[in-house]
């Protein structure tokens, strides 16, 4: 079966999380992705930890030394054959290797260059390191994060490394698509930033619009009520009926035609301005069933509602399992682990997990083969630091 992305070849120069995010797209979908490493243990990372094997599966690595003349040139000839490059370096550090966009675009004018940074490739900002949760606090999440009046309140997933990963390899694809017609690469740039402000979604056009600050909502829908968690008999449980036709499907399925009725709940505009009553309301009639009970008779109802489950309750779950969410992988020093799986579907031509995370330095002699190198001429560049001897795969 071929892999939609078996044509394209990736050179790979990131660190940290949202460049290998960015890469593993398209890796996932077939891509021949080199991860170039320096001969530095800069990653600070275990390279046998589950997020490693995690980010950079089906991946081949090359440990370069980015700082010789040599290693450059090397890297020059990889980018002559390749159609994607992306990094996240400062700008100054690229531009100080000269391994730029403006560099390497006159080594192949077809080469989609994307760059991933922290606050954006210009402004005043430009130079400054980009993490995380800097950029969470900066883009405005975490004043909309967290129960009302707690202080700011980070989210529980690295979303503004993971978004701008997905962003910049969603850029990648669009300007592949582009080279079609025009036949020429670009430059595809995207940064944690701008990655945050744009997830604000519905939460920023309150404010440009609106001119309305959002202020935080705990686990409640900020504007869909009654949307949000829910005390049941034997714990929580989440559920949306924010409509006004989803309402009353909801005040049906709990027997609670007296809710339907109560001028404080009879409209969307009426239900918020009396959330707190409201949810007491509904609580008082969700105590007297299980979690499960009410998430079978709701369900059944037509009333989006669902559990809140720990991580080990999601890889257990029925539909997380027929979905394949937990790839197996065979892996020579870890034995059989499990990574997370696609989460797009390709009818036809569907991606794969194919190989576990390379040991460093694992193909530099097979890629460095690949374009012309002799053994001895491999040799001698090791020998002098250019390049690593690679690391063994089993022991």
């Amino acid at each position: 079966m071929s892999l939609p992305l078996a044509h394209i070849r990736v050179i790979d120069l990131t660190r940290a999380r949202s460049g290998p995010t960015c890469v593993r797209q398209l890796a996932d979908m077939g891509a021949q992705v080199i991860k170039v490493e320096s001969p530095d243990d800069e990653e600070g990372v275990p390279r046998h930890n589950s997020d490693f094997q995690n980010l950079h599966r089906n991946k081949r690595s090359l440990v370069l030394n980015l700082k010789d003349e040599r290693g450059r040139a090397i890297l020059k000839q990889l980018v002559a054959r390749a159609d994607v490059l992306v990094e996240n370096y400062r700008p100054e550090v690229k531009k100080r290797l000269g391994i730029d966009y403006s560099d390497l675009r006159t080594v192949n004018p077809r080469l989609i260059y994307a760059s991933i940074s922290g606050f954006g490739q210009t402004g005043p900002y430009k130079d400054r390191p980009g993490y995380d949760q800097i950029a969470q606090g900066m883009g405005g999440v975490m004043s909309i994060t967290g129960p009302p009046g707690s202080g700011p309140w980070r989210v529980g997933i690295p979303v503004a490394d993971l978004t701008a990963g997905l962003l910049a390899a969603q850029g990648i694809l669009v300007a592949l698509l582009e080279r079609e017609r025009s036949g020429e690469g670009q430059w595809v740039h995207t940064s944690l930033l701008e990655a945050m402000v744009s997830m604000l979604d519905f939460q920023a056009t309150r404010w440009l619009i609106d001119k309305e600050v959002p202020l935080q909502a705990g686990n409640n829908h900020p504007t869909s009520i009654p949307t949000g968690t829910f005390r049941v008999q034997d714990g929580y449980i989440n559920i949306a009926a924010g409509s006004q036709h989803m309402w009353e499907r909801l005040c049906r399925a709990l027997e609670a035609g007296d809710l339907c009725t109560d001028p404080r709940f009879a409209s969307p505009s009426m239900r918020s301005k009396n959330r707190d009553a409201l949810t007491v309301a509904l609580e008082e009639r969700l105590q007297t069933k299980t979690a499960a009970e009410w998430i079978e008779i709701l369900n059944a109802a037509g009333v989006p509602c669902g559990p809140i489950l720990t991580i080990d309750q999601v890889f257990a779950d029925p539909q997380v399992q027929h979905l394949g969410l937990a790839c197996p992988l065979a892996h020579p020093r870890l034995g059989h682990i499990h990574v997370l799986g696609l989460p797009v579907t390709l009818s036809r031509t569907p991606g794969a997990v194919r190989t576990p995370a390379p040991e460093k330095g694992e193909h530099t002699d097979e890629i460095l083969a690949e374009l012309g190198l002799s053994g001895a001429e491999i040799g001698q560049l090791r020998a002098e630091g250019v390049v690593s001897k690679p690391e063994e795969r089993s022991g």
